[in-house]
């Protein structure tokens, strides 16, 4: 059920580097999916699809993987900031072997994650002189 105070409450989605442009050339049922997730990050809540992209040594990263016909995508986000939910990484899953997330997008996302806490502590210290 949704309510007024749930809104209220919700926190802003930053898009980091090419992030949302990259979700926006993704199939659409891709981007619905993951728009879907995103927006109960927004929330407070977690996509049950969520998990933790390991290497970031907290809860705080975290991913949605979705498949279609097409390929495997990945959504990866961050929610250690209480300033914002931080979109990450958007990308289609190349690889054919394992699990594991390419080092080339393991480096985008550490990347753009000191980005978000930058970011982030701006938006703080604004706060707190205000």
């Amino acid at each position: 059920m949704y309510n007024r105070r749930m809104a209220a409450e919700e926190r802003p989605l930053e898009w980091i580097g090419s992030s949302h442009r990259d979700l926006m050339a993704l199939p659409a049922d891709v981007r619905q999916f993951f728009g879907y997730a995103l927006s109960l990050a927004q929330a407070g809540d977690q996509h049950d699809a969520a998990k933790v992209l390991r290497g970031f040594g907290s809860a705080g990263v975290l991913e949605v993987i979705e498949n279609d016909a097409d390929g495997t995508y990945r959504a990866v986000y961050t929610v250690r900031f209480e300033e914002a939910v931080f979109v990450l990484h958007c990308f289609q899953k190349k690889s054919k072997r394992g699990i594991a997330t390419p080092k080339k997008d393991m480096d985008i996302i550490c990347a753009r994650l000191k980005i978000a806490e930058a970011f982030a502590k701006r938006v703080r210290n604004e706060d707190t002189q205000s």
